[in-house]
């Protein structure tokens, strides 16, 4: 039986682990997670925000996912979205998900981020 989700994985350039840490720690606020040994040899970073978990491994012929996403709930959704937006990252607001505000945007290496607030009911 499915009990939670543990982490969602993500892709990168070989070499790109500095670029990720000055945005994921920086711009999104996470804290970096030490990867096992084995698994650190590999490269990439692990990062998470409470109950958040996001890894980044390193993918021979990179491609960023423009489409896949992981969709992460955010509090205070406009200064969040001017956090990034002052971090250097780009904010693309969409308005097709009934009950939520939410945008778009990319890590330094393209890949798509989904960052969402339920509205308040009423």
């Amino acid at each position: 039986m499915l009990a939670a989700l543990d982490h969602v994985q993500l892709a990168a350039p070989a070499g790109s682990e500095d670029l990720l840490r000055a945005y994921y720690l920086d711009v999104l606020g996470m804290t970096e997670v030490p990867k096992p040994p084995v698994l650190a040899a590999q490269g990439g970073c692990w990062f998470r925000a409470g109950a958040v978990h996001l890894h980044i491994g390193i993918e021979d012929n990179f491609r960023p996912a423009r489409k896949a996403h992981p969709g992460l709930r955010v509090t205070d959704i406009d200064a969040y979205a001017e956090r990034l937006e002052a971090g250097g990252a780009p904010v693309t607001w969409d308005h097709d998900l009934p009950g939520h505000r939410r945008f778009y945007s990319q890590d330094p290496v393209g890949n798509r981020l989904e960052f969402l607030e339920p509205m308040a009911a009423g």
